[in-house]
């Protein structure tokens, strides 16, 4: 198993949109075929959301549990002074977040080959698999602050974009468990379904829709309004030339619609930064409804790449100077 970054600020391009789309498949799948069998469907103890792992039990530990819900990997070693401090940690706060992730601890020592895939430089080291991929979180000694804070979008990440919504927990195996009960089914979950099927089979018109209709009676949905942003974004693309766009992008710097569509193209190609420059120097040179009109698609690409990404509060900081 090679391990894979996987950004938790927005998807950004037809590949990436794809890929969580179908991690989410395989994970809703996964957890049907274990209920159908009569596993995964119970609940679990406190004590078994921290785990030991070694090499020959990390396909089934952590890779299919992380389709069930998020796994966070501690590397450690019984030299290491500041895992000490950190490892404990963790696993209080595993049992605190009562089954939204479980803690696998991997000591670097006895399973060199997992220090070695996940380009592990030192420790301690922090990493976590979602659906199947993996991505780190951080490296070092850290705050508890941070951690959670590290943990929340985590957890936010794998319900919202993987559909992972944790474990249930057995209020009286021990302390700091969540309720023994399952959780209801979202009443928007059959139309969220159909838009990652649209999604997959490229139907993005029918995505946008789909997500539509959820947000026609939850206008705060998030899942909703980050998929329709997506699907919007991709629908755009799809019928368009590539080259006739940027031709027309870089011989029209005036023009709003060119600017707009060669924008659509960068972020799909996963090019973030020049695709919000592009917008931002068209406001600059744009006004009235042209103006208006660069700027309600720049704040549309935001809403696809995510409020939290470092870009996106640098291209707002930049519009704000452009626009006053």
């Amino acid at each position: 198993m090679q391990p894979r970054n996987m950004s938790m600020s927005g998807v950004v391009d037809l590949a990436a949109v794809k890929a969580a789309q179908e991690a989410k498949s395989k994970a809703e799948q996964a957890r049907a075929s274990a209920a159908s069998q009569g596993g995964g469907g119970g609940a679990v103890t406190p004590a078994s959301l921290v785990i030991d792992v070694d090499e020959a039990g990390f396909e089934q530990d952590v890779l299919q549990r992380s389709t069930e819900v998020p796994v966070v990997i501690d590397f450690w070693a019984e030299w290491c002074e500041p895992c000490k401090q950190l490892s404990p940690l963790l696993e209080r706060l595993a049992v605190e977040y009562a089954g939204r992730f479980v803690l696998a601890k991997i000591d670097v020592d006895a399973n060199q080959m997992l220090m070695q895939q996940f380009g592990i430089q030192g420790i301690p080291a922090v990493f976590a698999v979602v659906a199947g991929q993996a991505l780190p979180l951080f490296q070092g000694a850290a705050a508890e602050a941070q951690i959670r804070e590290t943990l929340d979008q985590l957890v936010q990440v794998a319900e919202q974009r993987f559909g992972l919504t944790g474990l249930v927990v057995d209020a009286e195996a021990g302390p700091g468990a969540a309720p023994d009960q399952e959780m209801p089914a979202g009443p928007y979950d059959a139309l969220l379904e159909a838009a990652v099927q649209a999604l997959d089979a490229g139907d993005f018109a029918g995505a946008v829709q789909a997500y539509k209709n959820v947000l026609t009676d939850d206008p705060g949905n998030s899942e909703a309004k980050l998929g329709l942003a997506q699907a919007e974004l991709l629908h755009r693309v799809q019928g368009l030339d590539p080259q006739l766009v940027r031709k027309d992008a870089a011989e029209k710097p005036g023009d709003a619609q060119a600017q707009i569509a060669g924008a659509d193209l960068d972020l799909v190609g996963g090019h973030v930064e020049d695709a919000f420059g592009r917008l931002i120097d068209a406001v600059r040179r744009t006004a009235g409804d042209d103006r208006d009109a660069v700027r309600l698609r720049l704040l549309e690409l935001f809403e696809v790449v995510g409020a939290d990404d470092p870009r996106v509060i640098a291209a707002r900081r930049a519009l704000a100077r452009a626009l006053f």
